[in-house]
């Protein structure tokens, strides 16, 4: 029997599942790349304008994406080829990545958040059309094991890209991370070419409409969905629940580069909390699964106490005394953040017709990255106007403790009633 909690059953998945692999792989080198982007445009901007709002706006502008564009992209993802879409979104993403490049004045900040949102609008189409295509590609039995995969990837990426960026970026300049970041893009490409993906269901004898080309009716058809599945609509919002506090985000490059001061060039001291944020995002659903087990009412009950535990975590951490104590408690914070966001993925994928994944993924999204782009906002006003960035943190962690609150009576409900 496969199990997360066991290396071999890895092992199979890679040996038994080759397109997963393939796809897995692809994902791997553009992660890999898009956390030397992250830390080298934190540079950027500290020597352009040496302000925290500035990193809150690149940040909103990462987010603003799947709040708007985020509906459309389900219906893109559900209606026409998944491959398609990863390929023309990473080709497009090599372009738009290297024209940070030709930024060196501070009159020229605007152009960093312009970048940010055109990036992140192609990833918003790329994102839902890949975690879609997992189930297309592996056995239900397989569904837990691709997610665990998935979600340690992307925090051992972070981990290992956000560290490597910030040697980069502090010993050869952001520009170099910047041409990194590109190329793997590129890579990526090449490598979702060769996947074979099985053709979506197509709609019977029906002469599309204009709704139909806009993809109204398809969006309309999903939200009526999500309104008939209670269990659906509460796990669409886990992730929203965390962005509430999504505002930690810009505190790991104000407490990097500010609170504790890098010496030894710029991004360093970032590009170790961001790593820290990825091991422990990388541990925490692994420990979770070993701890709690793999039923839908054991993972759903360790997304109620992950809450929790990162509260406890940055509270100690807006009181860290060195950078180490610092990037020990990011890591102990995000391996609860990392339960919730792989454990509500693996529960989507298994309660969630495939003609309604596209769709539920990218409202999933959209409504997170609306919460994360308000707390960010807010978090960066707060340190424009003199809040103690020791306090703007330790406010965001008490705020982790009310979704942990309502998710814990939300099952309590559920249960009472059978669900």
């Amino acid at each position: 029997m496969l199990s997360v909690s066991n290396w071999r059953s890895y092992v199979i998945l890679f040996r038994t599942n080759p397109r997963f692999t393939r796809l897995w792989l692809a994902g791997v080198i553009s992660q890999f790349g898009n956390w030397f982007n992250y830390i080298a445009v934190f540079v950027l901007l500290q020597q352009l304008t040496g302000s925290g709002m500035a990193v809150s706006w690149f940040l909103i502008a990462k987010f603003i994406p799947s709040t708007l564009l985020g509906p459309a992209a389900g219906v893109l993802a559900d209606r026409f080829s998944r491959k398609a879409i990863m390929i023309g979104a990473d080709l497009l993403r090599v372009g738009v990545v290297l024209c940070f490049l030709f930024i060196n004045r501070p009159e020229q900040v605007w152009l960093v958040y312009t970048l940010a949102l055109l990036q992140e609008s192609l990833w918003t189409f790329a994102d839902p059309a890949r975690r879609a295509s997992i189930p297309n590609l592996c056995r239900p039995e397989e569904l837990n094991l691709a997610n665990a995969l998935g979600g340690a990837t992307w925090s051992v990426m972070l981990a290992f890209g956000a560290a490597l960026g910030g040697f980069t970026t502090a010993h050869f300049g952001w520009r170099t991370a910047i041409v990194l970041d590109a190329a793997t893009f590129l890579i990526s490409a090449l490598m979702i070419t060769g996947l074979a993906l099985p053709p979506l269901q197509r709609r019977l004898n029906q002469k599309p409409s204009l709704a139909d080309y806009l993809g109204f009716n398809d969006l309309r058809e999903g939200l009526h969905y999500v309104v008939r599945h209670r269990q659906v609509a509460a796990l669409l919002l886990v992730k929203s629940g965390w962005a509430l506090s999504g505002g930690v985000l810009v505190m790991l490059t104000v407490f990097g580069e500010q609170v504790f001061a890098a010496k030894h060039g710029q991004g360093g001291n970032s590009g170790i909390l961001y790593s820290c944020r990825g091991i422990g995002a990388a541990l925490g659903p692994l420990v979770a699964w070993r701890l709690f087990g793999e039923s839908r009412q054991e993972m759903s009950r360790a997304i109620g106490i992950s809450f929790f535990a990162a509260s406890v975590a940055y509270i100690f951490f807006s009181q860290a005394p060195t950078l180490g104590w610092a990037a020990f408690f990011v890591f102990c914070g995000h391996l609860g953040g990392a339960v919730q966001w792989v454990f509500s993925t693996t529960l989507l994928q298994k309660m969630v017709e495939d003609r309604f994944l596209g769709r539920v993924f990218a409202a999933e999204m959209a409504f997170l990255t609306l919460v994360l782009s308000l707390s960010t906002y807010f978090t960066g006003a707060a340190l424009e106007h003199g809040t103690d960035p020791r306090v703007v943190v330790l406010r965001l962690a008490l705020l982790f403790m009310l979704p942990g609150l309502v998710w814990t009576m939300y099952r309590r409900t559920a249960s009472a009633k059978g669900l």
